[in-house]
């Protein structure tokens, strides 16, 4: 679900942008991320953070981008979303007591700190490169390039990234399914 959550106002900008341009492409992808955090809210009574702070951004960055007619903002939104994240990952480091890493996947996985802490900052260096990465295609290549670069690009990226975070969690789910094993 949150895959879907992720991808879909991503994708419904795509077909937007080539069908009718970047503005309505932007009106689309704040429409369709209200309309998700709405229908999220309804549905379980709560918010998600990352939903609310992905909402707050497009928000912001796509209504500079229409009240402007400036394309610019939009392109930033990704880095902004990006960074922001990277300093959330960064800042549970240090407060808190656990990392956002080991909050999400802490009741599945039985890791040492030191791996938390490892798999905690890729995300980190992750987040960091990727905004690095959508900077560079916005600001050297053509509008539709990033728009492509947006879609297909960074969530590839995003993809084999999840996948290598996956084989280093393997490890320790089969080690967690062993022990549970031998308790019983």
């Amino acid at each position: 679900m949150k895959f879907i959550f992720d991808f879909l106002p991503i994708l419904l900008f795509f077909v937007a942008y080539k069908l009718y341009g970047i503005y309505v492409a932007t009106a689309v992808a704040i429409a369709v991320t209200l309309i998700m955090v709405a229908g999220f809210w309804l549905r379980h009574r709560r918010v998600e953070k990352m939903h609310l702070i992905t909402l707050i951004i497009i928000s912001v960055f796509g209504g500079a981008t229409l009240a402007l007619q400036d394309p610019t903002f939009i392109m930033w939104k990704p880095t902004i979303a990006y960074w922001l994240f990277a300093l959330v990952f960064l800042g549970s480091q240090y407060i808190g007591g656990r990392s956002v890493t080991e909050r999400m996947m802490g009741h599945a996985i039985t890791a040492p700190a030191r791996v938390w802490r490892g798999l905690n900052l890729s995300w980190v260096a992750f987040f960091v490169v990727m905004g690095v990465l959508n900077l560079y295609v916005a600001y050297n290549f053509a509008e539709d390039t990033w728009v492509n670069f947006k879609l297909f690009g960074l969530m590839s990226l995003s993809l084999v990234f999840i996948l290598g975070q996956g084989i280093v969690i393997a490890r320790y789910a089969a080690s967690r399914e062993d022990k549970a094993e031998e308790e019983s």
